[in-house]
Protein backbone atom coordinates (compact mmCIF):
# COMPACT_ATOMS: atom_id res chain seq x y z
CA UNK A 1 0.00 0.00 0.00
CA UNK A 2 1.69 3.22 -1.00
CA UNK A 3 1.26 6.05 1.78
CA UNK A 4 -0.98 8.25 -0.31
CA UNK A 5 -3.25 5.38 -0.35
CA UNK A 6 -2.75 5.00 3.66
CA UNK A 7 -3.31 8.51 4.28
CA UNK A 8 -6.68 8.20 1.93
CA UNK A 9 -7.53 5.13 4.27
CA UNK A 10 -7.17 7.79 7.04
CA UNK A 11 -9.55 10.25 5.28
CA UNK A 12 -6.57 12.56 4.69
CA UNK A 13 -6.52 14.47 1.08
CA UNK A 14 -3.45 15.99 0.21
CA UNK A 15 -4.05 19.79 -1.03
CA UNK A 16 -1.77 21.32 -3.82
CA UNK A 17 1.50 21.97 -2.73
CA UNK A 18 1.54 25.99 -1.88
CA UNK A 19 3.30 28.11 -4.41
CA UNK A 20 5.77 30.26 -2.90
CA UNK A 21 5.01 34.15 -1.42
CA UNK A 22 7.98 35.63 -1.31
CA UNK A 23 11.75 35.10 -2.90
CA UNK A 24 12.53 31.55 -2.04
CA UNK A 25 11.37 27.59 -2.69
CA UNK A 26 9.27 25.72 -1.68
CA UNK A 27 11.58 22.50 -1.61
CA UNK A 28 15.48 22.04 -2.55
CA UNK A 29 16.55 18.43 -2.95
CA UNK A 30 20.32 18.43 -2.13
CA UNK A 31 22.94 15.33 -1.00
CA UNK A 32 19.39 13.32 -0.41
CA UNK A 33 17.69 15.11 1.57
CA UNK A 34 14.91 17.49 0.73
CA UNK A 35 14.76 20.65 2.61
CA UNK A 36 11.04 21.96 2.75
CA UNK A 37 10.26 25.97 3.44
CA UNK A 38 8.03 26.24 6.17
CA UNK A 39 4.24 25.36 6.05
CA UNK A 40 1.74 27.97 7.52
CA UNK A 41 -1.30 26.83 9.11
CA UNK A 42 -4.13 26.43 6.41
CA UNK A 43 -7.36 24.72 6.40
CA UNK A 44 -8.57 22.92 3.74
CA UNK A 45 -10.36 25.96 2.65
CA UNK A 46 -7.35 27.49 2.10
CA UNK A 47 -8.35 30.39 4.75
CA UNK A 48 -5.68 31.07 7.24
CA UNK A 49 -5.42 28.95 10.45
CA UNK A 50 -4.39 32.92 12.63
CA UNK A 51 -3.83 33.74 16.46
CA UNK A 52 -1.89 33.34 19.51
CA UNK A 53 -1.53 30.49 21.28
CA UNK A 54 -2.33 30.93 24.78
CA UNK A 55 -4.52 33.86 23.85
CA UNK A 56 -6.80 33.56 20.84
CA UNK A 57 -6.07 29.72 21.08
CA UNK A 58 -5.80 27.11 23.52
CA UNK A 59 -3.51 23.74 22.77
CA UNK A 60 -6.38 21.59 20.79
CA UNK A 61 -6.60 24.35 18.40
CA UNK A 62 -2.71 24.89 18.25
CA UNK A 63 -2.37 21.20 17.54
CA UNK A 64 -4.92 21.07 15.12
CA UNK A 65 -2.95 23.74 13.19
CA UNK A 66 0.00 21.88 13.71
CA UNK A 67 -1.59 18.69 11.81
CA UNK A 68 -2.76 21.12 8.92
CA UNK A 69 1.24 22.46 8.62
CA UNK A 70 2.27 18.69 8.53
CA UNK A 71 -0.51 18.41 5.76
CA UNK A 72 1.06 21.02 3.87
CA UNK A 73 4.22 19.64 4.69
CA UNK A 74 3.25 16.15 3.57
CA UNK A 75 2.05 17.94 -0.37
CA UNK A 76 5.07 19.98 -0.64
CA UNK A 77 7.24 16.41 -0.35
CA UNK A 78 4.78 14.99 -3.02
CA UNK A 79 5.23 17.84 -5.32
CA UNK A 80 9.34 17.73 -4.91
CA UNK A 81 9.17 13.90 -5.26
CA UNK A 82 6.36 12.80 -7.30
CA UNK A 83 5.25 10.45 -4.78
CA UNK A 84 5.72 10.43 -0.91
CA UNK A 85 7.11 6.56 -1.65
CA UNK A 86 10.31 8.38 -1.98
CA UNK A 87 10.34 9.04 1.18
CA UNK A 88 12.94 7.27 3.57
CA UNK A 89 13.15 8.84 6.46
CA UNK A 90 11.97 12.24 8.08
CA UNK A 91 15.01 13.87 9.61
CA UNK A 92 13.89 16.69 11.05
CA UNK A 93 10.78 19.11 11.68
CA UNK A 94 11.20 23.12 13.07
CA UNK A 95 8.05 24.16 14.58
CA UNK A 96 7.44 27.46 15.34
CA UNK A 97 4.37 28.89 17.57
CA UNK A 98 2.79 32.35 17.41
CA UNK A 99 2.95 32.34 21.54
CA UNK A 100 1.68 34.32 24.43
CA UNK A 101 4.61 35.60 26.39
CA UNK A 102 3.49 33.26 29.55
CA UNK A 103 2.71 30.30 27.10
CA UNK A 104 5.11 27.15 27.45
CA UNK A 105 2.90 24.10 25.45
CA UNK A 106 4.88 24.62 21.71
CA UNK A 107 6.29 20.90 22.35
CA UNK A 108 2.39 19.70 22.62
CA UNK A 109 1.72 21.86 19.84
CA UNK A 110 4.04 20.58 17.31
CA UNK A 111 3.38 17.16 18.41
CA UNK A 112 0.27 17.96 15.63
CA UNK A 113 2.73 17.68 12.78
CA UNK A 114 5.18 14.64 14.41
CA UNK A 115 2.29 12.67 14.98
CA UNK A 116 1.21 13.18 11.09
CA UNK A 117 4.49 12.16 10.28
CA UNK A 118 4.37 9.06 12.14
CA UNK A 119 1.04 7.98 10.84
CA UNK A 120 2.47 8.34 7.41
CA UNK A 121 5.50 7.04 7.35
CA UNK A 122 5.96 5.10 10.51
CA UNK A 123 9.08 4.40 12.48
CA UNK A 124 10.78 5.68 9.39
CA UNK A 125 8.17 9.37 10.31
CA UNK A 126 9.67 9.70 13.85
CA UNK A 127 12.23 12.91 13.62
CA UNK A 128 14.54 15.02 15.65
CA UNK A 129 12.56 18.20 16.41
CA UNK A 130 12.72 22.18 17.73
CA UNK A 131 9.47 23.61 18.79
CA UNK A 132 10.02 27.41 19.46
CA UNK A 133 7.62 30.07 20.68
CA UNK A 134 7.54 33.38 18.81
CA UNK A 135 6.02 36.57 18.98
CA UNK A 136 4.34 36.70 15.52
CA UNK A 137 4.51 34.31 12.12
CA UNK A 138 4.00 36.08 8.79
CA UNK A 139 0.54 36.53 8.06
CA UNK A 140 -0.43 35.99 11.74
CA UNK A 141 -1.05 32.45 11.38
CA UNK A 142 -0.88 30.39 14.55
CA UNK A 143 1.85 27.84 13.00
CA UNK A 144 4.39 27.04 10.85
CA UNK A 145 6.48 23.94 10.27
CA UNK A 146 9.93 23.06 8.20
CA UNK A 147 11.42 19.86 7.54
CA UNK A 148 14.13 17.83 6.63
CA UNK A 149 13.78 14.64 4.40
CA UNK A 150 15.76 11.83 3.38
CA UNK A 151 14.60 10.34 -0.05
CA UNK A 152 15.25 7.70 -2.05
CA UNK A 153 16.67 7.29 -5.26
Amino acid sequence: MSIEEKLAGKGITLPVAAAPVASYLPAVEAGGFLHISGQISMREDKSLITGTLGEDLDVDAGIAAARRCGIMLLAQMKAALGSLDRVERVVKLGGFVNSADDFTDQPKVVNGASDLMFEAFGEAGRHARSAVGVNTLPLGVAVEVDAIVKIRD
